[in-house]
């Protein structure tokens, strides 16, 4: 299995809770190879870090899944800054 690992900065988490259980979620759950996904930010207010990990049964789905966080995030609105994205394997689970 392979996790994309994915690292925003939220600017707007209203819009952003919003966005990520209409869209997101259910684009990347019906993903080829998807396992399970978990999506993270700190909590406080205002700005908040996010931190996203989905699970892939190749890394070929995992790095297919990756670009396409990427190239969405290219053209997203200013509520959320990706930061970083990056495939790795998972070697163990609990």
């Amino acid at each position: 299995m392979y996790a994309v690992v994915i690292r925003v900065t939220i600017h707007n988490v209203d819009r952003t809770r919003e966005v990520l259980n209409s869209q997101v979620v259910p684009q990347v759950s019906g993903a080829p190879g998807f396992k399970t996904g978990y999506w993270t930010w700190s909590t406080g207010g205002g700005e908040s870090n996010g931190l996203s990990m989905i699970i892939f049964d190749s890394e070929e789905n995992a790095r297919a899944a990756g670009e396409r966080v990427s190239a969405i995030a290219a053209g997203a609105p200013d509520d959320v800054t990706l930061d970083g994205v990056e495939v790795r394997e998972v070697v163990a689970s609990a």
